[in-house]
């Protein structure tokens, strides 16, 4: 699945996620995250970001995510909005 245009989804509010996808023109998944839980969660957090982008077959993306302390479904539910609306 390609990435045409620029997308977003959900808010900055506390327990959410807002996300920012554009097409990557150089290539791959590049993220960048910015949590409060960074520390802690980070990690889980990339994961679960990357699990649902090859879920759903996306290849060449920049991720622009910032976390507010979002459930996994919740950040799964953000990327996969953005990537419908960016098609």
């Amino acid at each position: 699945m390609e990435i045409n245009k620029p997308s977003k989804a959900g808010t900055m509010e506390s327990n959410d996620m807002y996300v920012m996808l554009m097409p990557n023109p150089e290539g791959g998944i590049e993220i960048n995250l910015q949590s409060i839980v960074m520390k802690q969660f980070g990690e889980e957090i990339k994961r679960v970001i990357i699990d649902t982008l090859k879920e759903l077959q996306v290849e060449n993306v920049i991720v622009n995510a910032h976390d507010k302390g979002a459930l996994n479904y919740t950040i799964k539910a953000r990327i996969e909005t953005a990537i419908k609306r960016a098609q």
